[in-house]
């Protein structure tokens, strides 16, 4: 019985499944993020960090001259068939190969929770504020009940070492079991979820969207630089 409802919360929350919740919302707040794009003039030169080619072609994002579009991950580059794309080995934390304002758009879906502790958040955060001349970025809801991760109801609220002997006993969401100490405790500590106000305080002056389900806020966009506003509900 538990397998059965671990896999259909895996199933729900795979953004990459066609169909899912975590999909459709995903399509919800790229839709959004399309319509404050077209109120730019083009062509536009917009930065990825942290994203990978596979999701601009899963959100049906053009490949044309239009849209110069670079994406920097820590991890190399990956194979693509995307034209107009360029892919940067770098770091979201110290972006200096990147000029202040060098970018139209600075665009960051789930990444900040994973760059560390609250000094790599804030420094990521800077980084975003500095080579953009807008931006839109995303993190999930530290207060959602469901951690979108390990897809444990309150696991984010558990002690550490609790977390760390869960991940140890069992595969976990997205992770997969990690019986060695070292390697479940890295895991955990890999994931930092932010709230509403900590959102604020990375990126002063921004609007937030909240993206709601079932009256609660599922996930936070911080996003500055853009003319229109975004439904209080996410809707």
């Amino acid at each position: 019985m538990r397998k059965g409802i671990a896999a259909g919360l895996r199933t729900i929350a795979d953004n990459s499944r066609e169909g899912s919740l975590a999909h459709r919302f995903r399509q919800r707040r790229f839709a959004f993020f399309n319509s404050l794009l077209g109120s730019l003039p083009r062509p536009l030169s917009i930065l990825d960090v942290g994203g990978t080619p596979s999701f601009w072609d899963t959100m049906s994002f053009p490949d044309d001259r239009e849209f110069a579009l670079t994406i920097l991950n820590s991890a190399p580059a990956l194979p693509t068939t995307r034209e107009f794309t360029r892919q940067v080995v770098g770091d979201a934390r110290s972006m200096a190969q990147f000029a202040a304002d060098e970018f139209d758009v600075l665009f960051s879906n789930s990444v900040i929770e994973h760059v560390g502790d609250r000094r790599d958040q804030l420094a990521m955060a800077r980084e975003i504020r500095r080579t953009g001349r807008r931006y839109f970025v995303q993190t999930p809801n530290r207060f959602f009940p469901l951690e979108p991760h390990f897809l444990v109801p309150g696991f984010q609220f558990l002690p550490l070492e609790t977390r760390v002997a869960l991940v140890r006993r069992w595969k976990l969401g997205h992770m997969d079991r990690l019986p060695e100490p070292e390697q479940a405790r890295d895991a955990v500590e890999s994931v930092r979820l932010l709230s509403t106000s900590e959102m604020r305080g990375l990126f002063p002056g921004a609007s937030i969207y909240e993206e709601r389900v079932l009256g609660m806020t599922k996930s936070l966009v911080a996003y500055a630089g853009w003319t229109p506003t975004a439904p209080r509900d996410g809707a």
